[in-house]
C-alpha cells in the first residue's frame, strides 16, 4: 500500500511537493469518484493553500459546481488578458452568481510591462508566444506566490498533448515544487455533457457556434466536426499550449526569444 501524503499545514509558506507525494496521492485516490477526492483533499489540506485556475471557457463550469459544491470559497484565479471574447467575461459573471463564488480573483497584464513590449496590442499576430507570456504566464506566476496548489480542469481527451494527464502533478512551470491538481483528468467528454444535462449548468454560449475551446479571442477559431478540441486554438501556429500549463512556462519559448521585446 502506497504511503499517505502527508498534511501541508496551510500556515507553512514554504510547503511544496516532491515527486513521491505526487506518486502517494495519485496512488491513494486512484479510482475515487472525483466529488469524493476533492471534498478529501480540502477537507484534509492535502495540497495546503490551493486555488482553482479557470479560463471560464467551454467546460470551466463542471470544475468550479464540483467545487463549489464543496467549498464556494475556494479561490478562483481568472485571467483578464484583456482579449477575451465578451461572451466569455460575461459567462465568467453568470457562473460566478450561480455558484456563489466568493472568491473570484481577477488578474490583469501589468499596464507598464504592456506599454513597453506590447504598445498596440498586436503582438499575438506576430508572437503569440510572447502574447502569452506577458498577459498570461507572468501575472499567474505573481498571484500564485501565495498558494501550494492548483485545480486545473485539464482532460486527457482535449488534445494529444493532454493524453495520459494524471490527477496529480508537480507544476513543472517553475522551480518552487507547486502541486497541480486535474480532478477532470480521466473524464471524457460524454461525461462532461453529461455533467451538464444533468446539473442545468449554462454552457458558455460560444459552444454552440462550434467553439470546444476557448481562448483569447484572436487567437481562437472555430473547429470542424471531428477535429481536435483544441485544434482552434493558435491555429496556424506551432503552438498549443499558452504557457501556464508547460515545463518552463516563460522559458519554455522559440529559441532566441527575448522578453524584453
Amino acid at each position: 500500500m502506497a504511503e499517505p501524503a502527508r498534511r501541508i499545514d496551510r500556515i507553512d509558506t514554504t510547503a511544496r511537493f516532491t515527486t513521491a507525494e505526487v506518486d502517494a496521492l495519485n496512488a491513494r485516490f486512484a479510482g475515487m469518484p472525483t466529488r469524493a477526492m476533492l471534498a478529501a483533499v480540502l477537507a484534509e489540506g492535502l495540497a495546503g493553500r490551493i486555488a482553482a485556475v479557470s479560463s471560464f471557457g467551454a467546460e470551466s463550469a463542471v470544475l468550479l459546481h464540483l467545487l463549489a459544491s464543496i467549498d464556494p470559497a475556494v479561490p478562483v484565479l481568472f485571467l483578464d488578458t484583456g482579449k477575451h471574447f465578451p461572451e466569455t467575461l460575461a459567462y465568467r459573471d453568470e457562473l460566478a452568481r450561480q455558484l456563489a463564488l466568493t472568491q473570484l480573483i481577477t488578474l490583469t497584464p501589468d499596464a507598464a510591462v504592456l506599454a513597453a513590449r506590447d504598445e498596440n496590442g498586436l503582438r499575438w499576430s506576430y508572437d503569440p508566444d510572447g502574447c502569452c507570456e506577458l498577459r498570461k504566464v507572468q501575472p499567474l506566476a505573481g498571484a500564485l506566490a501565495g498558494f501550494d496548489a492548483t485545480f486545473t480542469g485539464r482532460k486527457g481527451f482535449q488534445s494529444a498533448s493532454r493524453a495520459g494527464l494524471t490527477r496529480f502533478e508537480l507544476d513543472t512551470t517553475d522551480s518552487a515544487g507547486r502541486l497541480k491538481v486535474n480532478p477532470l483528468a480521466d473524464w471524457s467528454n460524454d461525461q462532461i455533457q453529461a455533467y451538464f444535462a444533468a446539473t442545468g449548468l449554462p454552457p458558455h454560449p460560444l459552444v454552440a457556434q462550434g467553439y470546444p475551446s476557448i481562448g483569447c479571442s484572436p487567437c481562437t477559431s472555430k473547429v470542424a466536426p471531428g477535429e481536435d478540441p483544441r485544434s482552434g486554438r493558435w491555429k496556424g501556429w506551432d503552438k498549443t499550449e499558452c504557457g501556464i500549463h508547460v515545463d518552463g512556462g516563460a522559458d519554455d519559448l522559440p529559441p532566441g526569444y527575448d522578453p524584453a521585446f
